[in-house]
């Protein structure tokens, strides 16, 4: 077997938040997450990572991992076996981190489950390839899936590094100001408002007078007014979740 654990604090330090990536390229990591704030954030043992490559569990010489599929159809399989292997060697602390694997099938990834992945104490990602995992290793390791949108890739790898990322720019003291984190899409329901810096004036377009007021009830109101524009536009049925929860909320206090 081979493991990579990067990044381990001291002794004496507690045990950052951990993410154990089960992968068939393990080559691809660390990748986008060696680099900028969450790169630094894993310098300074905020998060460790730890990369397992599913193919050290296959019990033959040519380590193959994959069969084609019962029934017939395209392409192959992750064989259970070899999967289950490779999950069961992450497990054996018993840390209760939650395992997850990324699939178009998955439920849809929302800012509120980052939030909650963030607030433990790590990850146990699967990263599939070819047409997939094995049904029976994901019911037989209550194993959850997450997609992050309707589309598919070759595989999981560059899925499970957006969300990786996604949840450790959450994690206490990776990113300087806590209102990064506050005022952006999702966090409220809506999508973000427009953004914008100097200068004032480029290729003949102004920043709103607003932004340059210095009035900040009328700077708070034009940032709303706008993230709800935005989000009736673009994502409707955010939207109309907004809607509805404000109306819960109005009743409540009635």
């Amino acid at each position: 077997m081979s493991d990579k654990l990067a990044d381990k604090g001291s002794e004496k330090d507690p045990k950052p938040w951990t993410v154990s990536v089960l992968t068939l390229f393990p080559e691809a990591f660390p990748g986008v997450l060696d680099v900028s704030v969450i790169g630094s954030a894993k310098k300074n043992h905020l998060w460790a990572l730890e990369t397992i490559d599913i193919r050290d569990f296959s019990a033959n010489k040519h380590r193959t991992v994959d069969g084609p599929p019962a029934g017939g159809g395209p392409g192959m399989v992750i064989k259970p076996d070899v999967a289950a292997k490779a999950i069961d060697s992450t497990l054996s602390s018993q840390d209760g981190r939650p395992l997850i694997y990324l699939s178009p099938r998955g439920a849809p990834l929302t800012q509120k489950r980052v939030r909650e992945l963030a607030a433990g104490s790590g990850l146990i990602v699967f990263c599939g390839r070819f047409e997939g995992l094995d049904q029976r290793v994901i019911e037989a390791r209550d194993i959850e899936e997450i997609s992050l949108g309707d589309f598919v890739l070759a595989g999981g790898e560059a899925a499970a590094q957006a969300l990786i990322e996604a949840c450790v720019r959450l994690l206490p003291g990776v990113l300087g100001s806590h209102e990064s984190t506050v005022e952006e899409s999702f966090e409220n329901g809506l999508l973000e408002y427009p953004l914008y810096t100097k200068p004032a004036k480029w290729d003949g377009r102004d920043i709103p007078p607003v932004l340059l007021s210095g009035n900040h009830k009328a700077i708070a109101a034009w940032k709303q007014a706008q993230s709800e524009e935005i989000t009736k536009a673009r994502r409707p049925d955010l939207w109309e979740k907004s809607r509805s929860a404000k109306k819960e909320t109005d009743h409540e206090r009635d």
